[in-house]
């Protein structure tokens, strides 16, 4: 009988994939407790597996890896090797190289050639020889010294583990969602059974009115009577009968929808090693605790969600986090934590993400907000709180003093809530307590498809909105309205709530004066409006299909559903609603037109021409104009023939190196306040210091540069 090596490569991938996890979260666990015998023995046992089960498929190079990883644990176990930060950050280099091994075996690459070096550092460790560990770790330029082990992604850290969809899109399904489907689908069986007895009964009864003498006393006394009776039976049967199928429709609806759902684990496990080493790269100490990993969500979600929540994890650890210095200074301990934690609540899954770091200033906020001149100082005088934390998802807003490779450049949290609103149909609020840290709470559909919707009325047509957004719907008598900075506002209980209709931002005409007026009242996040409308119409589950690509950029709008006659009903997005309507009040969104850029130039500063002339196609392809310097001597002699918008520049040059010229411009009244960029391979956390001293709005490392992070710190810091 022939071997279906097929089949024997998918379980030992799956295999493999878990012990692979298993001692990565080992690993994680023995750097806080590394006297912890029995996680030793776990992390030990699963490179034996990964050893043995690699040498029988045939890939040497991830046997000898696994093989070697296991000769240090030994090590460490036997007392004759002492756990250090170093050997701890070999082993997690044999963690990333063996994941990187197997990504390329399942996607059908040649089988990972010889891991030498690596192999070589890691049987050197187990001896006991003094070395340097760390040498051969991924640098500036990208390379990995193991070949085909896959880089980690990192910008100071790895990247967050990635459901990967294959070109099967499978998906593994537990045996009790199948059963659960099976029992559906038999009482659907028993129902239909049900449904062909009723349906003969009924027929059998209208033949009988038909003939009045098929029936006995049809003709006679009381014989309508009878008929009238069986015809009333038989129409409660079905009424049960449409009521039992509703539900089951339902239930199996639900069990299907499971089927395609993944634990928020999937994602959440590489959490705690992309803390640990984001924060190793800045020289914090940082924990990351999660729970709530077996909570499950659509795919489609699991999927979509990891880059906003590494958005906020790492500005967590970079920008929210403290040095052990300033957390023992401010009476912490020295070692910061952020808490991921998931859990059900009224048909949702709520996830929090939370940290004990300094926090958000609300000072700080007004001040870049008046700077940008987003609200006038009356208007930020009058804002709640909660208010005036909204502005840090605008994009381009950071309140951080120097833009790194890691975060600050105002570019995340927007594309964070774009994500977690359009993309998943979610919500997103921000808490904050200067000094104590920051929490975000995301709340999420447990499915794409299927939302519970509310059917309102406004100006004679019909639009629905998720019903989870909708606070209460209340009637309120025009006299009741209050003016708050010039905009109409209803007290409800303690709570001051602007009130719009909801008509006139849909630019439809409005449904005009009335003495009582029927508000809804939808809630983003935090925020809160009320909106008024004609009608309530019904609340029922319905299906919510997205845009087409040509209908994609309409506002507000967030997706169609059809309802029960074939009518197609706009459903509207509640945080767009919320941001039309706080436009109106005269905040302003920054706008991202290009015309103005064709009046703005650029200085790039850099002694290598072909930097030099990728930094300018880049930065021209988004419309400035470029003006180029080879040195800082010859910057300087550019700065002081013309004013330059925004400056780029390296740090290591001839006859003049970027700081000193970082700091010489300063010194020039015309470039106070002009942004200046370092892009550098330098990525030590002392230059990043010095660049903060001289000047420098923006510290860019080569080794993390894209055209993305170069365009989007400069449009940022222009704007």
């Amino acid at each position: 009988m022939a071997i279906d090596r097929g089949k024997l490569l998918a379980r030992f991938l799956q295999e493999a994939r878990e012990q692979c996890a298993g001692m990565e979260r080992g690993l994680l666990s023995l750097e806080g407790n590394p006297g912890d015998r029995e996680t030793l023995d776990a992390v030990c046992r699963s490179a034996h597996t990964i050893k043995g089960s690699a040498r029988m498929m045939k890939f040497p190079a991830l046997s000898s890896v696994a093989h070697r990883m296991e000769d240090v644990l030994d090590a460490l176990k036997s007392g004759r090797l002492t756990p250090t930060q170093a050997i701890s950050s070999l082993l997690f280099r044999g963690v990333d190289a063996i994941a990187g091994m197997l990504d390329r075996i399942a996607d059908g690459a040649d089988a990972p050639g010889e891991a030498g070096e690596l192999c070589a550092q890691l049987e050197q460790a187990a001896s006991g020889e003094k070395g340097d560990p760390d040498r051969g770790t991924a640098g500036s330029d990208g390379t990995c010294l193991v070949s085909g082990a896959g880089t980690t992604g990192r910008e100071g850290g790895p990247a967050p583990p990635q459901v990967k969809p294959c070109a099967e899109e499978t998906i593994r399904v537990s045996a009790e969602k199948i059963d659960g489907l099976i029992r559906l689908m038999a009482e659907f069986t028993a129902a239909e059974a049900r449904a062909k007895e009723t349906l003969a009964r009924l027929r059998g009864a209208l033949r009988l009115s038909e003939r009045g003498s098929g029936f006995p006393d049809v003709a006679g006394e009381g014989g309508a009577d009878r008929l009238n009776a069986l015809l009333t039976e038989v129409y409660l049967s079905l009424k049960d009968e449409l009521q039992s199928r509703e539900t089951l429709t339902r239930q199996l609806l639900e069990a299907s929808l499971s089927l395609r759902t993944l634990p928020l684990s999937t994602v959440f496990d590489g959490f705690p090693r992309t803390v640990r080493d984001l924060a190793l790269s800045l020289g914090k100490e940082v924990e990351c605790v999660v729970e709530g990993g077996d909570v499950e969500l659509d795919k489609m979600i699991i999927e979509k969600i990891g880059d906003p929540l590494l958005h906020m994890i790492r500005n967590a650890v970079d920008h929210g986090i403290e040095t052990g210095e300033e957390r023992l200074r401010a009476g912490k301990g020295e070692k910061g934590t952020i808490h991921l934690s998931a859990w059900f609540e009224r048909g949702n899954v709520m996830i929090l993400l939370r940290d004990d770091g300094r926090g958000l200033s609300l000072q700080k906020i007004r001040e870049r907000a008046l700077r940008r001149n987003l609200a006038d100082r009356e208007t930020l005088d009058a804002m709640s709180d909660a208010e005036v934390r909204e502005f840090i998802f605008l994009p381009g807003f950071s309140t951080r003093e120097i833009i790194t490779d890691l975060s600050g450049r105002g570019v995340g949290l927007d594309v964070v809530r774009k994500s977690i609103i359009d993309d998943l149909r979610g919500s997103i609020r921000i808490d904050s307590r200067e000094g104590s840290g920051t929490e975000f709470l995301l709340k999420l559909p447990l499915h794409l498809a299927l939302f519970r919707l509310l059917f309102v009325s406004a100006s004679g047509r019909v639009f629905a909105f998720l019903a989870d957004s909708v606070e209460e719907v209340l009637t309120v008598s025009r006299r009741e309205l209050i003016t708050v900075v010039d905009k109409k506002a209803v007290r409800l209980r303690s709570e001051v709530i602007p009130v719009e209709e909801l008509a006139p931002i849909l630019s439809l005409p409005p449904s005009g004066e009335r003495d009582e007026m029927l508000i809804a009242v939808v809630s983003a996040g935090s925020e809160k409006l009320g909106l008024v409308i004609d009608r309530v119409l019904t609340e029922e589950s319905a299906v919510v299909k997205p845009l087409p690509p040509l209908l994609e950029k309409i506002r507000i709008v967030s997706g169609v559903t059809v309802r029960g006659r074939g009518e197609i009903v706009a459903v509207l997005s509640v945080p767009l609603l919320c941001a039309a309507a706080r436009e109106k009040k005269g905040g302003r969104l920054p706008d991202g037109d290009s015309d103005v850029r064709k009046d703005l130039t650029v200085l790039v500063v850099d002694d290598s021409i072909s930097t030099r002339e990728i930094e300018k196609s880049i930065i021209e392809a988004h419309g400035y104009q470029v003006v180029v310097a080879g040195d800082g001597l010859e910057a300087l002699e550019r700065a002081r023939e013309r004013c330059f918008d925004a400056i780029v520049t390296d740090i290591e040059m001839p006859r003049l190196d970027g700081f000193t010229l970082t700091e010489r411009l300063r010194m020039d009244e015309r470039y106070r306040h002009t942004p200046i960029i370092i892009v550098t391979s330098r990525e030590r956390e002392e230059d990043r210091a010095r660049g903060i001293l001289v000047g420098a709005n923006a510290y860019i490392v080569k080794g993390s540069f894209d055209q993305t992070s170069l365009m989007e710190t400069i449009d940022s810091l222009v704007a």
